[in-house]
Formats: C-alpha cells, structure tokens, sequence
C-alpha cells in the first residue's frame, strides 16, 4: 500500500511540471491531406535537384551569374515539440531534423511560408505561415493536439541581408557591417521621458503593458529600463508576462538577473529564471 501511494504521488508530481497542450497560444489548422499523412516521405531526398547532363565529365558552369536577392527578405521561426520522438520540421526551403525538441529557422522570406511536421519519414502536420519581415514566431507542436502560435516578436540587431551587402566576400575584420549591433536601444533621456508618461497617461496595468508593448515595436531596452518597467505594475502576474515578453527585446541579456528585484514573490522569479533557460 506505501508503494502504491508513493508511486501515485511521483506521477502526480511529474505530471504538475509538464506542460499542457493547448494550454497557451492559438492553435493552426492542419492543412496535411489524408492521402499525404499515409505515405511515407523521404525527406532527406524530397528537395534535391539533379541535372540532367551532370554524368559527363568536367560539367561545370564556367561562368555562373552570381546575384544576391536583396528584397528576399528576414524572418525567423522558433519551434519546440516537448515530446520524446525524431522529428523532422520543415519551414519555407529550409529543414531540420533532430530529436532535441527543439527548431530554430533563420533567414526565412518573409510572407506565406508553408510548414511541415514529419515523425519517422511520415507527415503529420502542415499549415502556414504568415511571416513579417524582421520578426520571429515562437511556436509550441503537440502530437495529439496540433501547432499552437505562442506569440511573435520584433527581431533587433539581427544581421539580415542589408548586412551582408558589404561584407560578404570581405575580410571580416572591416569595419563593414555591424554583427554585433543592439538595435534601437532606447537612451536614458527618452526612457526617463516614456516612463514619466507611462506614469503619467496610465493608472492600471492593462494600458501601462499596451503602451510598452507599443514602444517595444521598434525599440530595444537595457535590462535596467526594462526592472523599472516591469517594476511599475501592480501585480505579480502582469509584471512576470511583461518580463517574459521584453526579454527578446533586451540589449544586454547577459544583465537581465536585475529584472528580478522588480517581484515581490519568489516564486515570480524562478518562473522567470526557468523560462529564459529554456529559450
């Protein structure tokens, strides 16, 4: 009977950790026929393309016409499946497989882009989506349940293909293009002048996150303009989503531990410690 109790309240632990599907996000249809579900694909082949003269020898493009598509566009897509299983995600002309969970797609076009989830060389999901340019959609996939649109951010100081325009074929100890540029950091003048409006303009935590999340649309943050930010709401919870959300939108992550001080219950900042480990 002790054995029975104690293996009960393993598995009920176990499961108060897991994540629930369905539980956040708004879930996209399956757009996978049927008949494509039931037919094994190779996805390892599916995308190649073979010439037909490459059997003869020395058949190489003597002068090719290099071009660089500067209109293609930016975006990224962030997806996890937390599930035990090798899958195969493929997003617009790129694909990876692993069984880590966890996909990360950069340089996507941007536009209608479509997506598919394979499991063993058989599909299982397809949809599509609509992808804005310098931006990254975050998505969760569940097996049973079906891909679920958690939110989509601003992407700052990535180094899309305006980039690149300079330094491609450059030693890259130029000073042509900037790697490591933070975006639009806000500077202290205009922090100080948001947030006396924010204080100003918004009694309750609703318009104070709108505003913010207004602001975030262009601009990046330092980690301490972000602790006063998310320091000025009222609620526990509404400061634990806004310090989710502007994480992406941090100039100098590596100082995001001072965003902590803005809670004012432990369990608020181990829910954010836990969260940004798993990003």
């Amino acid at each position: 009977m002790k054995k029975i109790f104690i293996s009960s309240m393993l598995l009920i632990g176990i499961s108060s950790f897991a994540q629930e599907a369905g539980k956040v996000g708004e879930l996209l249809r399956n757009e996978a026929s049927t008949t494509e579900m039931q037919a094994p694909n190779n996805v390892n082949a599916r995308n190649k393309t073979f010439d037909r003269n490459s059997d003869r020898p020395n058949n190489k493009i003597k002068s090719p016409n290099y071009q660089w598509n500067k209109n293609y566009g930016y975006a990224e897509v962030f997806l996890r499946i937390p599930e035990q299983g090798f899958f195969t995600v493929e997003v617009g002309d790129q694909m990876i497989s692993n069984g880590s969970g966890k996909y990360r797609f950069f340089d996507l076009q941007s536009g209608r882009v479509p997506v598919s989830i394979y499991e063993n060389g058989f599909l299982i999901y397809r949809t599509t989506l609509m992808l804005r340019n310098n931006g990254r959609m975050v998505l969760d996939f569940f097996t049973n349940e079906g891909l679920y649109l958690l939110d989509s951010y601003p992407v700052q100081g990535q180094y899309g293909f305006n980039d690149w325009n300079d330094v491609w074929n450059n030693p890259y100890g130029n000073n042509s293009g900037n790697w490591n540029n933070a975006g639009n950091v806000m500077d202290n003048a205009s922090f100080r002048q948001f947030f006396e409006m924010l204080k100003r303009n918004e009694s309750f935590d609703d318009g104070k996150v709108t505003m913010i999340n207004q602001q975030m649309r262009n601009t990046m943050f330092t980690a301490i303009q972000i602790r006063d930010l998310v320091k000025s709401l009222s609620f526990d919870k509404n400061k634990l989503a806004l310090a989710k959300s502007m994480y992406l939108n941090c100039a100098d992550k590596n100082k995001y531990f001072v965003v902590y001080d803005a809670f004012d219950f432990e369990n608020s900042k181990r829910e954010l410690m836990d969260y940004i480990s798993r990003l």
